[in-house]
């Protein structure tokens, strides 16, 4: 048996998007849990736009995923922080989640913000895998 059950309550609304309402876990299973990630490459630097963090921001989570021995179909729920000045771009960035999530959908939360912890960073996703 799988770690993770994803599901979607008949009680509850479809999801809008690329996500499950909720991910259930099974007890013993080993869990990883990540720090917001933000649009800073390995070397440093930071795009100027949230295309280029996005894309960043995901491949850091795949990094960190596979650092501790995990996939993205370990993903049992994100959040993703995006400020609000970007909200034009959310399409952007759900393309790039989608391409790198493949089917994977966890339990999902979107919220826009004023800031982050830098005036150049555009988005910070943390997430919670389990297997």
């Amino acid at each position: 048996m799988a770690a993770v059950t994803r599901f979607n309550p008949d009680a509850v609304h479809a999801p809008a998007g690329a996500y499950s309402h909720a991910g259930k876990v099974k007890a013993g299973s080993e869990m990883l849990y990540i720090a917001g990630q933000v649009g800073v490459a390995k070397d440093g630097t930071t795009p100027p736009g949230i295309e280029g963090q996005t894309e960043i921001v995901f491949s850091n989570i795949k990094a960190v995923l596979e650092a501790g021995g995990f996939t993205v179909a370990d993903l049992v729920k994100i959040n993703l922080f995006i400020v609000a000045n970007q909200i034009a771009s959310v399409g952007k960035v759900r393309e790039i989640r989608a391409r790198h999530m493949g089917d994977v959908k966890p339990a999902s939360t979107l919220v826009y913000v004023s800031a982050l912890a830098a005036p150049e960073l555009l988005l910070e996703v943390e997430a919670i895998a389990a297997k």
